[in-house]
This record gives structure tokens, sequence and C-alpha cells, in this order.
């Protein structure tokens, strides 16, 4: 979908200014809102894009306003809520009003090493062959969808070069509305400046993507 969290391109924002020596947090709560989002996505009953689709929706003028970790939270909350374990008059109130829905698991303070060193892979075989092979030129679609998309705005409709076939993985457009993962190949795309930007882009410089294989046509 479009939506305030595909800035790529887009001016009016200020340059891009790292911080130096930036700290994993910048307060307590941010660690803690980091553990509770990670233990709420352990219970198992909602998938990774479908998390990230939930901070898509939030509002622009909130998503704009908002720091990152208040992002995660404010998505958190509608999950909560969608999956049946809180009511938002319970997590207004900070109080149990009745019973929620059973977590499938939980995330025990011991158990956290291994789950984070495992991380989440979402590499999975792909029945049919791969469609494109380094080297093909092809473009991308020009799409709206209402849903969960990973191809970012600017680089629709832009015509570019497979540079490497990265292998089969999760489709995030179905895998987030309760579709299923549907695998499907996933290319590396190489595009000249001028193409995404226009006249007056440098010429000797390129941006690659990496992009499911649905998101590319053939020239």
């Amino acid at each position: 979908m479009n939506g305030p969290h595909d800035l790529g391109g887009f001016q009016g924002f200020g340059p891009v200014r790292p911080e130096p020596n930036e700290p994993y947090f910048h307060a307590e709560w941010e660690r803690r809102a980091l553990g509770v989002v990670l233990s709420a996505g352990a219970m198992g009953h909602w998938t990774i894009d479908e998390s990230r689709h939930a901070r898509e929706c939030i509002p622009p003028a909130s998503y704009l306003s908002a720091s990152y970790y208040e992002i995660w939270i404010r998505a958190l909350e509608v999950l909560l809520e969608r999956h049946g374990f809180a009511s938002r008059e319970e997590m207004d109130r900070g109080v149990k009003l009745q019973d929620g829905t059973e977590p499938k698991r939980v995330l025990k303070a011991d158990m956290v090493p291994a789950v984070l060193a495992k991380g989440g892979p979402c590499d999975r075989p792909v029945s049919a062959p791969a469609a494109f092979k380094p080297g093909d030129r092809v473009r991308t679609r020009n799409m709206n969808p209402t849903g969960h998309n990973r191809l970012p705005r600017y680089a629709k409709g832009k015509v570019g070069v497979i540079e490497a076939v990265q292998g089969g993985f999760v489709f995030p457009d179905s895998n987030a509305h309760g579709g299923g993962e549907q695998p499907e190949w996933v290319y590396t795309v190489v595009f000249t400046a001028p193409e995404l930007w226009g006249e007056g882009a440098d010429p000797r410089q390129t941006v690659s993507i990496d992009a499911w294989e649905s998101y590319l046509e053939r020239l």
C-alpha cells in the first residue's frame, strides 16, 4: 500500500542525519517496548508481515509525528485488539476486564537467547522455475494495492536489470492478510538513477532493490 512509511525519494523531509555513536535505545521505555513487541509476536497469532501492515495503517499524521518505538507500540495495540487479547478499553485503562485469547505459546526469559539466535527465516522452496535470470531487462508493475506490499513507491513502473536470483521467499502481500506464505522467487534488480529520479540525476549512480517475481514484467 502507499502510506507514510514509504518515503523513498520524497522531498520536503530534510536530509538524513545519522547520529554519531547512536545508542540502541534513547530511553528505558524503548527497551521495554522492543521486549513487549517481540514477546507478543512470539505468541504465534500473527506474522511479521501482518505486524508490518499494522504499522503502515497508522494514520499519516500519527505515523509521521511518532518515534520509531511509538510506531511499534501503536501497531501492537491494533494486533492485540484484533486477535482478542485485549480490548481498546482495557489498554486505555491498563486493567483486565475480561478473559482474552489464550496464546499459542509463551516466551519465557530463559528462552530468549535461543529464540533471538534462531531469528525468523523466511526462505522457502518454490516449485516453479525462476522466470528471470541475471541480465534480463524487466519493468516493475505500476500498482497501488490497498494491502501490504514490499515494492517501493519510487520503483513502480520502472525499467531495471536483473542482477541476481536470491531464491524463494515468503510472499508478504499474501502472508500479511492470512493468505498463507505462497513463496515466490526474489530477484535483485538494478535501476539507474535517471530511470528512478528523472533528468538531472547522476547517470553513474544506481539503486538496487530486492523484488518478488510477481512485481516484475518481462520486456
